[in-house]
């Protein structure tokens, strides 16, 4: 099933996405209240009927505008961009044994259209990474490997807009680099986890002004799903409606010879197998 948050002249609006291509709006809900719910009224959506809305009409919003809390993201996750981003760095190419957790803040937040903001007064050097995000469902807390899946809520595809020159010069945390207003398209929908049973198949492309900067698989990453639920559930509770990106491919701006970063006017796609695709415009701001 998928799940939209749309603008409409009341409000964001939470619907389900009908394979003909309309949308039936749930009254009275927001995404995190559906995925507070629980499993018996997920189910229900897949059933309600009324009317329908013309998905291509609506204009979409992030599926969860406002996170109640941080995106948990995951550094140097994708075999290929680890290496990438050593060299880039001169340093040796080593695979973490354990997973690089990092945050942005919610005011990162944009939707699937959403315009992209470039100030040039606070960042030059802002950069592209699609990703696959994993939206949690449950709370849970020292979550086992082998129980991961069952706090899965669903899939989104997220882009974290990275200032790179922000990002290398605060001691070397990632926090304010990845911070930007902004700087997380988020979208188009929500995948639940039942229509996507192996979220470790996936070519995930990003493109910009049509060209093709990253074209790769999920499969490449370092430590999958249930591993990275596993390390970051330790001593520290997830929620429901906690987002997890779970890392980028190769093929990154600032990793390149000589290196790219976007500039006012480009557009950036980003596109992952059965989830959707994100498309914003760079703007000056």
């Amino acid at each position: 099933m998928k799940l939209v948050t749309f603008k409409s002249n009341i409000g964001l609006r939470l619907g389900v996405v009908r394979t003909n291509g309309g949308v039936t709006p749930i009254p009275g809900m927001d995404m995190l209240s559906l995925i507070e719910a629980g499993e018996a009224r997920l189910k229900k959506a897949r059933t309600d009927t009324g009317y329908m809305l013309s998905l291509a009409e609506l204009e979409l919003a992030a599926p969860i505008p406002t996170p109640r809390r941080n995106i948990f993201c995951v550094g140097m996750n994708y075999r290929e961009h680890a290496a990438e981003s050593l060299r880039a760095k001169g340093r040796p190419v080593v695979m973490p044994d354990v997973p690089v957790f990092f945050t942005k803040a919610t005011t990162t937040v944009i939707g699937p259209t959403d315009d992209i903001p470039f100030d040039a007064s606070v960042s030059t050097k802002l950069d592209w990474e699609v990703e696959l995000a994993v939206v949690i469902g449950r709370r849970g807390k020292n979550i086992r490997r082998s129980e991961a899946w069952d706090y899965v809520f669903g899939y989104t595809i997220l882009n974290d807009i990275s200032a790179r020159d922000l990002q290398h010069s605060h001691g070397g945390q990632f926090f304010k680099g990845k911070s930007l207003d902004g700087t997380c398209p988020m979208g188009p929908w929500i995948v639940t986890r039942d229509d996507l049973p192996d979220p470790h198949k996936l070519r995930m492309v990003c493109r910009v002004n049509g060209v093709v900067k990253q074209d790769w698989h999920t499969g490449d990453m370092v430590f999958d799903i249930p591993t990275l639920i596993e390390w970051l559930s330790r001593g520290m509770t997830l929620l429901p409606g906690d987002v997890i990106a779970t890392g980028t491919p190769h093929g990154v701006g600032f990793a390149r010879n000589p290196p790219e970063y976007l500039k006012p006017g480009d557009v950036v796609e980003c596109e992952i197998e059965e989830l959707g695709a994100l498309r914003n415009r760079v703007v000056a701001v």
